[in-house]
């Protein structure tokens, strides 16, 4: 290993860990030894610390064994290595800087001094539970490829908005790290100064305005370890490894490079994060810690025969080539970029070129089947004036018409395919679309409108992402946008009969009428034993996935994630249970799981990984179960956040009494049927009981309980048992009369 870093990065560690014990000592008598640490809306306490060591820190007190452990790694007779048999002293010196960093930002929580803020704009800080798990599912499905630490400055301005554009476009999660001190505005002010929209829905997530902040990146990756992998605290070898094989993650260097940024730098690669800057520093590359090279030098100037923006395209390249991360991109010709990170992006009405649906606008797709014979492959037409010629803000009448003509392609898959336009449109930079069907909503940017972006790019965009995504089934794609107001509105009526049509016909594809389930693996990516087995009456726990998603899906490609599930003989059914479904799930569980009922929590319910929508757990006291959504950040009266009940059920783990579930799941018949169904549901996220109020009632009428809505529990009335148990008593809710559930 390189003298000069190894020199820079002990240095570095030292002196973090001397800035730690200062910090420990002041804080020890203000606010006290008593005084609460918690980083808001996470349960893994201090988490590197936990899922490394094992250690809980609670309160102030708790850090002393932490910086007495650190100052053992960097004393001049450090002890043996702890970390890796490969690097020696310098990567456990960088473990040590990571507990360090933690210890002074845990410290600065429990003063009320994170998360920082500059100039009005308040950094993020740490990364909260609900939202890993959201990014867990775009993980999975390969939306999202890896996560980037950018630390330090870009050359300039406009060089630090095309490395993050660069980034995006190719799925990178972006954590931004600096210090203005160095000699200037770090990333974050760069983006901020060029207007770029900065935050979880874009990808872009400014951690803090130093480089101890750069822990919650460590964090972020220790959490998703202990809650897709299913590792426990502690287990500090095999969370390592897991986000060596399975997190894509890498460190971006910009611009000078100090001795704490070299002892952080260090401490990434333990995880198998390799680092990259764009200043001249040795290389560094034997094998074992990271599959490729450990540290890679790639002065921005040096870069021969190119431009500055050439040049952080280069740079970001090879960050990519050096982490080994495989990018499955769609090439959109279109004159913006393009890239899944661009999908939560808001137009707001200041930087408004055109609107089509919304409050009082005309917008909506339809989608369906064609002839081989009737359509021509790539004809994207538009019948009405463009975006370059409407007014500016005003609302445009828009109809999307697709047609689809393919070999495999199948009715069925009409309303699957429409779906996804949403997600293909949101790719794109400046435009936002929201809704489907006939209330769908889509905004565009000026500033897309000034770089060319006209209404048939979207047609663009469909075809390829349709092509990409769907290229088994699809053959042939012809699209024809309307703007003329007449026109939109005419067929605007017809598109809704189809919609109708289409109701009916999925209204009755139940369990009972089919022959085959379908798995889906995704996530095995992350939570190895874990398997959902989706059915007409039953969504996956994310609630990404139909049963009629996953045929195509199959169809589409035959050895991916989801497989035809053959239910075989029945077993029980009432439990729903098959010979067929349990020979599946044992065989593509490493045969962790042997049986699985589709219809009951208490006996062998589904397993569940860190992707779920809600969590649903057995509540004795009320001979019933509560739901709770991801989405809510309370207490629920099982004395634990959602969060906190994942901590115990995720990873792949069968846990009777508890599991995971997709939101629709509530209101479907088949809802924990064995147990009683919805007249079994005493507690439910206020949320969910608002945004599915019509489902719900319709379900509640269907059993015989009309006002059974209105006896069920939500976080606004009680957070706790008792104050639950003393509202379903008054409202007379039927679990309590119902037989034990246990």
């Amino acid at each position: 290993m390189s003298k000069y870093i190894a020199t820079r990065a002990l240095r570095g560690a030292q002196a973090v860990v001397k800035e730690a014990e200062d910090a420990l000592n002041a804080a020890m008598q203000s606010p006290g030894p008593d005084a609460k640490i918690e980083l808001p809306m996470t349960a893994y306490y201090l988490p590197t610390i936990y899922g490394m060591l094992g250690h809980k820190v609670e309160k102030i007190s708790d850090l002393q064994w932490v910086v007495d452990y650190c100052k053992t790694i960097v004393s001049p007779t450090p002890a043996d290595n702890l970390w890796t048999p490969y690097l020696g002293e310098t990567l456990d010196a960088g473990m040590a800087t990571l507990f360090a960093e933690e210890v002074i930002e845990g410290i600065g929580y429990a003063k009320g001094e994170r998360p920082q803020s500059k100039n009005g704009y308040t950094y993020n800080g740490a990364i909260d539970d609900v939202q890993m798990r959201t990014w867990g599912v775009a993980l999975v499905d390969g939306r999202m490829t890896g996560f980037a630490a950018i630390l330090g400055r870009a050359k300039n301005d406009e060089v630090a908005v095309k490395i993050v554009r660069e980034l995006q476009a190719k799925g990178q999660l972006c954590f931004f790290t600096g210090d203005p001190n160095d000699g200037g505005d770090f990333i974050t002010d760069q983006l901020l100064n060029q207007g770029v929209e900065l935050g979880y829905d874009t990808y872009t997530v400014p951690l803090g305005n130093n480089t101890h902040s750069t822990i919650y990146a460590a964090g972020f990756a220790t959490r998703a370890a202990i809650s897709f992998g299913g590792f426990e605290p502690g287990d500090a070898r095999r969370n390592l490894f897991y986000n060596k094989f399975r997190c894509f993650a890498f460190a971006l260097a910009l611009g000078p490079i100090d001795d704490l940024k070299y002892a952080t730098a260090a401490g990434a690669i333990n995880y198998g994060f390799p680092v990259i800057a764009d200043t001249l520093i040795p290389n560094i590359s034997p094998v074992g810690v990271t599959q490729y090279e450990h540290v890679v030098s790639m002065p921005f100037d040096d870069i021969p025969g190119a431009n500055d923006m050439e040049r952080a395209e280069r740079l970001v390249e090879k960050c990519i080539e050096v982490r080994g991360i495989k990018l499955k991109i769609t090439k959109v010709p279109i004159p913006v970029s393009y890239g899944a990170a661009f999908e939560g992006e808001v137009v707001r009405r200041a930087d408004l070129r055109a609107e089509m649906g919304g409050k009082r606008g005309m917008c909506f797709e339809w989608l369906s089947m064609a002839g081989m014979d009737e359509i021509e492959d790539h004809k994207i037409e538009l019948i009405g004036p463009d975006l370059d010629v409407a007014p500016a803000g005003t609302k445009t009448p828009m109809a999307i018409r697709v047609k689809i003509a393919g070999r495999k392609m199948q009715i069925d898959f009409e309303g699957v395919l429409e779906r996804q336009i949403h997600h293909f449109l949101n790719g794109a930079e400046g435009i936002q679309h929201q809704g489907q069907r006939d209330i769908s909503w889509i905004r565009i940017h000026n500033s897309a409108v000034e770089k060319g972006f006209r209404i048939t790019d979207l047609g663009e965009i469909l075809y390829a992402c349709f092509k990409n995504e769907y290229g088994a089934i699809i053959d042939k794609i012809e699209m024809t946008f309307y703007t003329e107001e007449e026109t939109v509105a005419k067929m605007m009526e017809e598109a809704r009969a189809v919609y109708r049509e289409r109701n009916e016909r999925t209204a009755g594809l139940t369990d009972d009428s089919v022959d085959l389930f379908y798995s889906c693996t995704l996530c095995q990516s992350f939570a190895p034993t874990h398997v959902c087995v989706i059915n007409p009456e039953r969504v996956g726990l994310c609630g990404a996935y139909s049963w009629l998603d996953c045929k195509a899906a199959y169809e589409i490609n035959p050895h991916g994630g989801n497989q035809p599930v053959p239910k075989g003989t029945c077993l029980s059914e009432e439990k729903g249970e098959w010979e067929g479904v349990n020979q599946f799930v044992n065989a593509n569980t490493q045969q962790a799981i042997e049986r699985f009922t589709v219809y009951s929590l208490m006996d062998a319910p589904m397993t569940t990984c860190g992707c779920c929508e809600c969590v649903m757990s057995i509540l004795p006291e009320a001979n019933g179960v509560m739901v709770i959504s991801r989405d809510d950040y309370s207490n629920s009266p099982s004395g634990m956040t959602f969060t906190q009940l994942m901590g115990i059920m995720g990873g792949g783990a069968q846990t009777p009494g508890m599991m995971g579930l997709g939101k629709t799941y509530i209101s479907s018949d088949k809802f924990i049927s064995f147990e009683g169904g919805i007249k079994r549901l005493v507690w439910l996220s206020k949320n969910l009981k608002e945004e599915f109020a019509d489902q719900l009632q319709a379900a509640a009428e269907k059993v015989g309980v009309p006002d059974l809505i209105d006896k069920i529990c939500d976080g606004d009335i009680a957070q706790d048992s008792d104050g639950m148990v003393a509202f379903l008593t008054e409202k007379g809710h039927p679990a309590l009369s119902m037989d034990p559930m246990m």
